[in-house]
């Protein structure tokens, strides 16, 4: 079964561009990780400082190993130079049963 996790970030002093190469590095990293499926990034249409990544995992330990990688971390370090408060996390398992 897989899940998906949902990434929200809210920026300060960025420009797309900038927020752009980040998300990309991060997805560059993901990729190289046992169970990454895919991700996708969202702007607000409201406001342009929201962003919104949703991944998708074979399972969510493949996620966990995964948000506690150096790789990851080391993204997140560069992320808290520009974030306007905490990164929010929420994950979904696909399918009801």
């Amino acid at each position: 079964m897989a899940y998906k996790i949902l990434i929200k970030r809210n920026f300060k002093n960025a420009t797309l561009k900038d927020i752009s190469a980040m998300l990309i590095q991060a997805r560059s990293n993901a990729m190289k990780q046992e169970g990454y499926i895919s991700s996708e990034s969202l702007v607000s249409c409201d406001d342009p400082t929201s962003v919104l990544v949703i991944s998708m995992w074979h399972t969510k330990e493949d996620w966990d190993n995964y948000k506690n990688s150096a790789a990851r971390k080391e993204n997140e370090r560069k992320y808290s130079e520009v974030l306007e408060g905490e990164t929010q996390y929420e994950a979904f398992k696909m399918g009801l049963t």
